[in-house]
């Protein structure tokens, strides 16, 4: 059993569950079998998945089901294998990124700002870049994080976050991607039509025709630390040093919350390390599933 507290929580959350599932999320799951109705229903398996992971900080799925089959067996008396459990989960991969998305949206604080964003990404690492790469190979592949000094085989998580002055950014979209995706190009495919906002991101972002285009025609503008210019004189380099040094330590303090906000999330849920799926399925429900898991606080304490 659990405590009243933990109890009114749970609660609240199969409440969101279930009423996310039926006026959306049940169409990323339809069955057309015999089964279509199980007993026990995908919006528990999703309860029990995100309760675990927010409340108890059970990270693998052995651990979820073995802390429902312990503490929660009296909330949900159908409760299936965990073979079965694990299955079922896989099957909601879909719905998990739905739901994330639902929950981004809902519950974004009013004072987020809508005129300055932040830009990052973060790596899912499924294996080291030294071995052999055999989970999810439609979805990963190899490349190097020069934050962490090391090859790696994975995904890449891009979040686009609204600047929020008191604590950290909110995430405005997140989108995942090979490893190997350069960060510029997520940001012309996904966010390159949004006007009148000013972007901060790191050097990755810098492309100067581009974002001439882009501040004429979207009134947006995006500001990265400077680069030098290769084989640019030591006098010129010399003269320019002071101002270059001020700009990008402005713009590096500006960008700093979203390398907070990843830290964040990597100490919650342990994200990046993705070394224990074994499958695309379970790739995608350890990252959408662990985002929701962050960002579901709101429905306990609105």
């Amino acid at each position: 059993m659990i405590n009243q507290a933990k109890a009114l929580k749970l609660i609240k959350l199969y409440q969101y569950v279930c009423d996310k599932y039926d006026s959306e999320l049940q169409y990323y799951c339809q069955r057309f079998s015999n089964n279509n109705k199980p007993d026990f229903t995908d919006q528990e398996v999703l309860t029990i998945y995100l309760f675990s992971v927010h409340e108890e900080q059970r990270l693998r799925i052995k651990q979820i089901h073995k802390f429902a089959s312990d503490y929660l067996m009296d909330w949900f008396p159908k409760l299936t294998s965990y073979v079965a459990f694990n299955t079922r989960i896989n099957r909601l991969f879909d719905v998990l990124r739905s739901l994330c998305q639902s929950v981004i949206e809902d519950f974004t604080p009013e004072e987020c700002s809508r005129e300055f964003s932040l830009l990052d990404s973060m790596p899912i690492i499924t294996c080291s870049g030294t071995r052999r790469a055999k989970v999810a190979l439609e979805i990963t592949d190899k490349s190097f994080c020069s934050t962490k000094r090391l090859w790696y085989f994975g995904l890449k998580l891009h979040a686009l976050n609204s600047y929020n002055k008191s604590t950290l950014p909110r995430p405005e979209s997140i989108v995942i991607s090979k490893a190997s995706e350069s960060d510029l190009n997520i940001f012309k495919e996904n966010w390159a039509s949004i006007a009148g906002r000013t972007f901060f991101g790191d050097k990755i972002y810098r492309d100067a025709p581009f974002f001439e285009w882009f501040y004429k025609e979207k009134k947006s503008i995006m500001y990265t630390p400077i680069r030098e210019t290769q084989g640019k004189p030591d006098c010129l380099k010399n003269r320019d040093r002071a101002y270059n040094d001020l700009f990008s330590r402005a713009v590096s303090k500006v960008r700093q919350p979203i390398e907070s906000f990843f830290n964040w999330i990597n100490e919650k849920t342990q994200i990046q390390n993705a070394s224990k799926v074994r499958s695309t399925k379970g790739l995608l429900v350890h990252v959408f599933g662990k985002l929701t898991a962050c960002f579901i606080k709101p429905i306990f304490n609105p």
